[in-house]
């Protein structure tokens, strides 16, 4: 179908559904497929729940003139998604990095929709479908687009800034994640610099660390960048002032507390900082802002239970992550600590040696106790609590409760350590 006509059909629908369990009527539907489904076989429930058209990509399914035959739905969401951005006379802003970007694309926000009508990254859909919708949601009351991009392998994240044809970008970091898929450290850092070669490329703006040096390295012969430090010498200068448990700061003489656990969520802070200060954010809506802000699905909450305070991390783990988290946990002014750690994802080669790491670093901060979950940490050479899976973890703290101690839990997506609560 012609892009031009397709691109009608949008404006006439409520809004882009890929899920019948969340359809509205007067949506349109694209019939996506995934490892374990195929969107196609929906479309008729589509239908029948109200959605204005079916855009679909077997001929099978074709029944009728609400549905849309096309070679391929989720490249024709993302061209749909392109040229909807064309015609989008706004900024968008977009961010990448190994660890703490929805927390900084949450603060980004939180900080920009102070003076602006914002449209950011629901969650985490961040990914080649994620992102298309992102920018669907996106209208002419739009005055800013904030759009997260993840990726674990090299040219996503340039696929991605193909469709957001992104205005800013920032990266978070630079870490150990994903290793699997880059091939490796260095390919971490060649597949999220993509967002700032395509920013060059197209002679945008770039936000960055100033004392981050690859960033340093990467940025060092371009003109269009805006930066913070903590040393007075960039745009915006920006002290650390404390993590006891909540990080402060000072902007301009002005003192943040937010409600951020964690030395490494400080560059998170300062990146929404610097980014509300770049659009004229007035510096005591900033501190509104990040002071308001509360984080939730399983990132740094602090969570009381049956006498102890836990710091539940368990939304994602990877060696950088971890080795940061603990190191904040070793420094906080609480007694009785435990640390119960589960196994980190998509590490490849490396994964042995990063859990051993882990480990070693566990018996070397005075972080108190230690369990570990997991196939890969159960391998550890290690003298900590160790279990293979989820289930032997939960016997054991049926018999052994936890009481009166300072936990932290944290762990890869598809450990689910949340599940720890419901057995302390």
């Amino acid at each position: 179908m012609d892009m031009e006509m397709l691109y009608g059909i949008y404006r006439s629908c409520n809004k882009v559904c890929t899920d019948t369990r969340k359809l509205e009527k007067g949506d349109l539907f694209f019939a996506l497929k995934g490892d374990h489904f195929n969107g196609n076989a929906f479309a008729a429930k589509a239908l029948e729940k109200g959605a204005s058209y079916a855009v679909i990509d077997e001929k099978e399914y074709h029944t009728g003139a609400k549905t849309i035959l096309v070679n391929d739905a989720l490249h024709t969401l993302q061209q749909l998604a392109l040229h909807h951005r064309k015609q989008l006379e706004l900024p968008v802003v977009a961010l990448t990095g190994s660890n703490g970007k929805t927390t900084t694309k949450e603060l980004i926000h939180a900080v920009l929709s102070r003076k602006f009508h914002t449209v950011a990254t629901r969650g985490n859909l961040n990914n080649h479908i994620g992102v298309p919708l992102t920018l669907l949601d996106m209208d002419h009351t739009t005055q800013i687009g904030i759009v997260e991009m993840g990726a674990n392998h090299l040219r996503e994240i340039g696929n991605l800034c193909a469709i957001t044809q992104p205005d800013y970008g920032y990266i978070t970091n630079f870490g150990k994640a994903h290793l699997e898929g880059f091939g490796g450290f260095e390919g971490v850092i060649k597949g999220k610099s993509e967002l700032y070669e395509h920013l060059m490329q197209r002679e945008k703006l770039v936000f960055y660390n100033a004392e981050d040096s690859i960033q340093q390295q990467k940025l060092e012969n371009y003109s269009r960048k805006f930066g913070y430090d903590t040393r007075g010498n960039a745009d915006v200068f920006v002290e650390f002032t404390g993590a006891g448990p909540f990080v402060s700061l000072k902007m301009n003489d002005i003192d943040i507390n937010s409600h951020l656990i964690g030395r490494y969520n400080f560059n998170n802070i300062a990146a929404a900082v610097t980014i509300g200060s770049y659009f004229d954010i007035p510096d005591d809506e900033i501190k509104t802002a990040i002071e308001s802000y509360v984080p939730a699905n399983n990132r740094s909450q602090i969570v009381e239970k049956n006498g102890n305070r836990i710091i539940l991390d368990a939304y994602n783990a990877n060696p950088s992550s971890m080795k940061l988290a603990l190191e904040n946990f070793a420094a906080l002014p609480y007694p009785d600590k435990t640390v119960i750690l589960g196994d980190m994802f998509e590490l490849g080669d490396e994964a042995d040696t990063e859990h051993q790491h882990i480990a070693d670093q566990v018996s070397e901060l005075p972080a108190g106790n230690a369990i570990l979950v997991g196939e890969h940490f159960f391998k550890t050479r290690s003298d900590h609590h160790k279990f293979r899976t989820f289930e032997e973890l939960k016997a054991y703290l049926l018999k052994n409760k936890l009481k009166n101690k300072t936990l932290l839990i944290k762990g890869s997506r598809g450990m689910a350590l949340e599940r720890v609560l419901e057995v302390l």
